[in-house]
């Protein structure tokens, strides 16, 4: 009797342990295919844009043309100053972008303390904001890449696109060079904009021709900004950039009479010969250069991004293509931000 209930116990202890050994590759199986699932790898987004007072307009209608023109898990990093922050959060959960994954982060401008030369010209481009795009890896900590977007612009095409830009072994970032586009040089040449180093440094400092850049290198436009945010740490960019402002404080190096702006030149002198290149039509640019120089209807109709770098915006008048503008933009709950047009 005792040896048939050892072999009994035996035996039930060898079914259970096939059943254990039979059961782990389906449980294995099972977790392997939720891993691998589309919903569960998909790739976040970071978009960085900036709300300024006067101006949240422009933030929302930037959003709301990239949320949608995309099926891609964007997601907004809205950037303000803390007395703004309540109105752009207000008008985003009050509208239809409601549905939108977003951060609200506060800049705080007292990181650019002695660091900005005040200059009366344009006194609208020394505003805090304009300087975010400097502090990137200080404001988004946990993405490796990134893309940063001026609020003037209208994004007409899958930002996913943009986001798959590929950028060079050491490489911190890829911009739009000034002359990459055939199409826009006759606008360039009708309004008088410069496209080259010489438009934006002053090249009678010794300063500046220390540097060895010549005048006549092809500039680039920092409105749009596809960042590696690992490279960007690693080399500094933050501080190289901050060492330019301070030097332009002490010594005038450039201005706003130039290019039009003095968040420009300190990154054409700090990524000169170190950037990749965004895709021409991702970055359509100058509309906002003149309130009477149009680009054909045709042509914006291709492009993947709008912007309306310049003095003349969309939301203002007098503009030019404010109806591609217009497509995007969502009234504010609020009743604060109203759009200028010749009959209001």
């Amino acid at each position: 009797v005792n040896q048939i209930l050892l072999l009994l116990l035996v035996l039930t202890v060898c079914a259970i342990l096939y059943n254990k050994v039979h059961q782990v590759p389906s449980a294995l199986k099972s977790e392997t295919v939720d891993l691998e699932s589309p919903e569960e790898m998909e790739e976040e987004i970071p978009v960085v844009i900036c709300a300024a007072a006067g101006r949240m307009g422009a933030a929302v209608a930037a959003i709301s043309s990239i949320y949608s023109n995309t099926e891609a898990n964007v997601l907004f990093y809205i950037v303000g100053l803390k007395t703004t922050i309540p109105h752009i959060r207000k008008w985003i959960e009050n509208s239809k972008l409601k549905e939108i994954k977003f951060k609200v982060v506060e800049f705080n401008p007292m990181v650019l303390k002695g660091k900005i030369r005040q200059d009366a010209s344009r006194p609208e481009l020394l505003q805090p904001l304009n300087f975010v795009r400097f502090y990137l890896p200080l404001l988004i900590q946990k993405h490796e890449k990134v893309i940063y977007l001026d609020d003037d612009i209208i994004v007409q095409g899958d930002i996913q696109e943009l986001y798959d830009t590929k950028l060079a072994p050491g490489h911190a970032a890829a911009f739009s060079d000034d002359c990459d586009l055939p199409s826009t040089h006759e606008m360039v040449r009708s309004v008088g904009m410069q496209n080259t180093y010489m438009g934006f440094l002053d090249y009678r400092k010794q300063a500046i021709r220390d540097l060895g850049i010549s005048p006549s290198t092809c500039s680039f436009n920092p409105g749009v900004i596809v960042a590696n945010m690992t490279e960007w740490k690693h080399q500094r960019i933050t501080k190289q950039l901050e060492k330019w402002m301070q030097r332009n404080v002490e010594e005038n190096l450039y201005s706003s009479t130039l290019g039009g702006g003095v968040a420009t030149s300190p990154m054409l002198i700090v990524f000169h010969g170190r950037y990749s290149t965004i895709n021409p039509m991702w970055h359509i640019r100058h509309l906002g250069w003149s309130p009477d120089t149009r680009y054909s209807e045709h042509f914006l109709q291709e492009a993947k991004l709008l912007h309306w770098n310049g003095r003349y915006k969309p939301w203002d008048y007098p503009s030019v293509h404010t109806d591609l503008w217009e497509n995007w933009f969502i009234p504010d709950p609020s009743g604060k931000f109203k759009l200028t047009r010749p009959d209001s």
